[in-house]
């Protein structure tokens, strides 16, 4: 037990470190984060201590107040964190591969299966929705892109419904916070093993990036081109 002792006491700074950057970043697009909390748990915890002494119970409704004021000074910095991170994300190259690496379990995603010279990209995800084509960069430019994807998609695995999505605040166009719920909304046509096998179909496939380097320029997230696709499922 002793040994245990000193990796939880390092995990807790970790924490707190990681909640005060996050406080720090998300107060840079959103200064009135504190007022805001603030607010949430005072008055949360004020109702319920009001309730307390009006039923005679004040210290009982009042810890319950203050573990629910809590909870939901949590979930309001939560919500607002992930705002504010989309924001800056926002029009940034990459910022869809970013979400799509974290869009959830039953999905294979690969970052970056298409590109031009002026940095326009698809991305690909892989689910129970079939196979979906995220494009981000310019409107006009990533039409081209996406119909040479369709096509690649539709003679590789023509008995796989193909989706596109274009990432952008245009008309027609999907907001990267939106970006998820979109592709989780998706009907479901696809059964677990066959998206296993649509995944395998894939890989032999090889993607551009497997033989093409890179252009300079971050794309955010965990995956990375060229590397195989990492299955969520």
């Amino acid at each position: 037990m002793a040994r245990k002792e000193p990796a939880a006491d390092a995990a807790n700074p970790g924490r707190l470190k990681q909640i005060a950057l996050t406080y720090k970043m998300t107060r840079k697009a959103d200064n009135k984060i504190g007022l805001v909390l603030a607010a949430v748990g005072i008055g949360i915890f004020g109702v319920f201590l009001a309730i307390g002494f009006l039923i005679g119970h004040p210290i009982y409704l009042g810890i319950l107040g203050l573990l629910l004021a809590f909870l939901g000074t949590a979930i309001v910095f939560g919500r607002r964190a992930e705002r504010a991170a989309f924001g800056q994300m926002e029009g940034q190259p990459g910022a869809a591969a970013a979400v799509l690496d974290n869009i959830g379990r039953g999905w294979t995603t690969t970052p970056a299966v298409a590109m031009n010279r002026s940095q326009d990209v698809v991305h690909r995800a892989v689910g129970k929705a079939g196979i979906v084509l995220v494009a981000e960069g310019n409107p006009n430019r990533v039409k081209t892109l996406l119909a040479a994807e369709k096509k690649k998609m539709n003679r590789i695995v023509a008995d796989v419904p193909v989706h596109d999505v274009v990432v952008g605040t245009g008309d027609g166009q999907v907001a990267l916070k939106k970006l998820r719920t979109t592709m989780l909304k998706l009907p479901r046509v696809l059964t677990g093993p066959q998206v296993t096998a649509t995944n395998d179909r894939l890989r032999a496939m090889g993607d551009l990036m497997s033989n093409m380097p890179l252009p300079k320029g971050p794309i955010p997230g965990r995956g990375l081109p060229g590397r195989p696709p990492r299955s969520r499922g």
